[in-house]
């Protein structure tokens, strides 16, 4: 990888064209272990950016007594077919 870091989409991207390469089963050992490693290294990129994702998505929703409390995204008080917005 870059010393600049890739977006999410382009990383994931050249991860899929590891794997594929890997499952050719074509390439030498050496260069088979230095593309594992690199893949394993988009690995945890994109896992780090998809928990700070998730940690940035939460809704802003209020409590019994009108006061807004942040709740995760996709939580129970909404359900997955309830928005913001609706009535609960």
């Amino acid at each position: 990888m870059a010393s600049s870091k890739p977006t999410f989409e382009k990383a994931m991207k050249q991860l899929e064209l590891i794997v594929e390469e890997l499952e050719s089963g074509t390439l030498p050992l050496e260069k088979a272990l230095k593309k594992f490693e690199e893949g394993m290294a988009l690995s945890r990129y994109c896992n780090e950016k998809l928990e700070e994702t998730e940690r940035r998505i939460s809704l802003l929703t209020e409590d019994e007594e009108g006061n807004p409390v942040e709740a995760p995204f996709g939580s129970e008080k909404f359900g997955s077919e309830k928005g913001p917005d609706e009535s609960l």
